[in-house]
């Protein structure tokens, strides 16, 4: 994932409406009116929130007769999540280093007691 798509998904995750969006398609499709539902919002914005959503590649969109169901695309959740871990990595390996460095100065003291 290049730096702007992965610019375009945090700005997508960065609203709680939109997170919560997601989580409701984490269980499977729903219509633009199901989605809406547990929402104090208006379909309106509700859609507004979705095209973002389409525009990061989070959600899809088809067509079958009447209904259009909303999907869950989890391919830029992945390359975010990527992104996310490699760092996570670097801070564990740090936080390792630190808890190595404290336990190497409680065991001084007792070294110097015996």
């Amino acid at each position: 994932m290049d730096g702007d798509q992965l610019s375009i998904t945090f700005a997508a995750l960065a609203d709680p409406t939109r997170r919560a969006i997601l989580a409701r398609l984490a269980h499977g499709e729903v219509s633009v009116t199901e989605l809406a539902a547990p929402f104090a919002i208006s379909l309106p914005a509700v859609t507004k929130h979705l095209h973002v959503l389409e525009r990061a590649g989070l959600v899809s969109r088809s067509r079958q007769a009447q209904w259009r169901p909303c999907k869950l695309e989890a391919a830029p959740l992945r390359a975010a999540s990527g992104w996310i871990d490699d760092y996570r990595e670097h801070w564990e390996a740090s936080l390792d280093r630190l808890d190595t460095y404290l336990h190497q100065l409680q065991q001084e003291p007792a070294d110097d007691q015996s």
